[in-house]
């Protein structure tokens, strides 16, 4: 019971539905981002590298012929023992050519070098190979003290085209009411996050459920704002 309990928990982490609702902080975040992942997805084909793979949440979104995961060489990466392959935080360790799509979630503001990590992306792409790449811009600190930088839409555009990727698709996630009370949510998240667990899971499931059905609601019935969202995802080209 225990067993399947968290696992349904893990599921609503990544795919929330209605349960998500009352048991996932970050709803909407995780809402928003799993749509457009499900939208982009299809874009993606052959043999596929995740870099920053963590636990390859959206692994079953891509209908490739190879998926493989790449991680940061750690303690708690290793331990996770899902990463196909380890790598030392600059170069991955694959020859030029070998994928024909990247995948890279949720990575790039935790990178202090960003031209030697999409040199590194572009090298192992074939020609004309495509990656997928999202990235917050309102959101908190996280996974302290990694993380390096925020990137706005002209921002994230100007380094692709820097480093030789032509922008194919472009979206927003997260750029309507809904944001305030992710934000909310947020910010409780932080607070309470060491205290005991009855207690999380009582604020959890009555003060954040109701800033989730909230941001549902008035993120329906407000006007969207597009200079103000949570994330974005990039479809880019390998420039050759």
């Amino acid at each position: 019971m225990k067993r399947k309990l968290k696992d349904i928990y893990h599921r609503q982490a990544f795919y929330p539905g209605f349960i998500g609702i009352f048991v996932n902080p970050f709803y909407h975040a995780r809402l928003g981002l799993r749509k457009a992942m499900s939208k982009f997805s299809s874009k993606l084909k052959g043999r596929l590298l995740d870099v920053g793979c963590g636990s390859k949440p959206y692994q079953e979104l891509f209908a490739v012929d190879d998926y493989i995961g790449l991680d940061i060489d750690s303690e708690a990466s290793r331990n996770r023992k899902i990463a196909d392959y380890f790598y030392d935080g600059k170069i991955f360790p694959f020859n030029e050519n070998e994928f024909d799509s990247v995948l890279c979630n949720q990575v790039l503001e935790h990178v202090f070098n960003p031209d030697e990590f999409l040199s590194e992306i572009k090298r192992v792409l074939k020609p004309s190979g495509r990656l997928l790449i999202t990235v917050p811009f309102v959101w908190d600190e996280h996974e302290q003290p990694r993380d390096y930088a925020r990137y706005s839409s002209f921002g994230l555009k100007a380094l692709l085209d820097k480093n030789g990727f032509n922008v194919i698709e472009y979206k927003k996630i997260g750029a309507d009411a809904s944001i305030i009370f992710q934000l909310i949510n947020a910010y409780l998240y932080k607070i309470i996050v060491k205290w005991p667990l009855p207690i999380r899971v009582v604020i959890t499931m009555s003060l954040m459920s109701l800033f989730n059905l909230l941001g549902i609601m008035l993120g329906m019935l407000l006007p969207r704002n597009p200079d103000l969202f949570l994330d974005q995802i990039v479809l880019a080209e390998k420039n050759n």
